[in-house]
């Protein structure tokens, strides 16, 4: 899934020679699956208050948590006395494992060529062994929806996959490799690049909405021509299989929602009557006005996975504390929200992204789950992650405090039953530095 196909054979050689390296350094896989006691620990379930006990996982998955549970025979322990056990932190939009340096662009594959490529996922184009995964990693962010991205002109440009953070091959990371489909709504803009700088500059608004509604038709078309095929074939008729009309059929038939990253009240209003038209199951993601429509997204149970709250109002005129209140208002509102990072570097930033819009209205107990129960439930994925209750995966965190204060270090890391190092590139290098001879 690259907009880089030149070079691909040195590319490949090098890939290779990485490989050989890698082995001769004795690299290691992870290790397989375990049974894993957590033992001691003040265990915050996400499903009922707070106790002082133990979670036991085994092959992948947790079998046992409560306050009087038995660790079994022969299972590693990991001493939590006196810590917390959370389950572990869902950032519900990145780009993790699609990119690694931003300004090389040979290391970064978010995105296809063209605009309508409904069948990819994004997992085929994830790097297992990017250094941002254990950056996040450490932080206790244990699972992502790593996301595609396409143009700003309307499009479909893939699914998004949720995959856990830990595993040599995207095969042991995934966890849903079709989670939403991706949808580029397009929106009104006059403005554009300057003349000198190669753009068209400014256009008159009957031009932007000409350009808009355009946009909108030819994502129409394509809904349509996916409802056509599904027909077809439940019909028995021999027509050619296209793998983008088969991908889109899942949409136009309510198995696979659509996740819209709009901002502005107005597009937030038009893509919700789009979705309504279409008949399509409808996430929006950023809705830096959400506060604005908060009430309409409430009635109509659109769900919210809101970016950084840590960011600057969208307008001169706005207050500051617009993108830090913006979630609290819709919580009150009772709009379902989730928290991501639409990032890869700044994943492990999630918590605090949480963290500060707690002092302007949202609940602690609300930013928590928001950014564990929350994005499990709107991705229809809350059967296996989001709270420590037999039968989820275990993912689990280890922490000396609360996780979203930045003073929090996460002790112990558990991936889909694997305990994990919490070592990372940072703490590497401040090992390296801080061991560095005086003299």
């Amino acid at each position: 899934m690259s907009r880089n196909h030149a070079g691909i054979g040195s590319r490949a050689g090098a890939v290779l020679a990485a490989l050989v390296v890698a082995t001769a350094l004795g690299a290691v896989a992870p290790a397989a699956a375990q049974t894993i006691a957590v033992r001691g620990g003040t265990v915050h379930s996400m499903a009922g208050a707070p106790y002082v006990g133990t979670v036991v996982v085994e092959n992948g998955r947790i079998t046992e948590a409560g306050p009087s549970v038995a660790v079994p025979q022969g299972a590693r322990v990991i001493d939590a006395s006196g810590l917390h056990v959370y389950p572990g932190l869902f950032d519900a939009g990145t780009q993790l494992g699609l990119t690694e340096v931003g300004a090389v662009d040979v290391t970064n594959d978010m995105s296809e060529l063209g605009e309508y490529t409904p069948h990819l996922q994004a997992r085929t184009a994830v790097h297992p062994s990017s250094e941002h995964l254990p950056v996040a990693r450490s932080n206790g962010i244990t699972h992502t929806l790593t996301l595609p991205r396409g143009g700003r002109s309307g499009g479909f440009p893939g699914q998004g996959s949720v995959l856990s953070l830990d595993g040599w091959t995207v095969e042991e990371m995934d966890i849903a490799p079709s989670s939403v489909m991706v949808m580029d709504w397009p929106t009104i803009r006059t403005g554009g690049r300057p003349s000198w700088m190669g753009g068209g500059g400014e256009r008159s608004y009957d031009e932007a909405r000409e350009e808009y509604e355009r946009s909108v038709a030819e994502l129409t078309q394509w809904l349509d021509a996916a409802r056509s095929y599904a027909r077809s074939v439940e019909g028995g008729a021999t027509i050619p299989r296209d793998l983008r009309l088969e991908a889109l059929a899942r949409v136009t038939g309510g198995e696979l929602p659509v996740l819209a990253r709009v901002d502005a009240e107005r597009d937030i209003r038009n893509v919700i009557e789009f979705a309504e038209r279409q008949g399509l199951r409808l996430i929006i993601a950023g809705a830096s006005e959400g506060y604005r429509v908060a009430d309409l997204l409430a009635a109509k149970g659109i769900p919210v996975i809101l970016g950084p709250t840590q960011s600057m109002p969208r307008g001169a005129d706005r207050g500051y504390d617009e993108p830090y209140a913006n979630p609290g208002i819709l919580h009150a509102a009772g709009v379902t929200i989730a928290f991501a990072t639409f990032n890869s570097s700044d994943s492990r930033t999630l918590p605090y992204e949480a963290a500060t819009a707690i002092p302007f209205g949202l609940p602690r107990e609300a930013a928590l789950r928001a950014i564990t129960v929350a994005p499990a439930q709107i991705l229809g994925l809350s059967d296996r992650l989001g709270t420590l209750e037999p039968g989820r995966l275990g993912n689990i965190i280890v922490t000396d405090g609360d996780p979203l204060e930045i003073t929090t270090q996460v002790r112990h890391l558990v991936v889909e039953g694997r305990e994990v190092s919490t070592m990372d590139r940072h703490r590497e290098l401040y090992e390296r530095y801080r061991a560095r001879p005086k003299n």
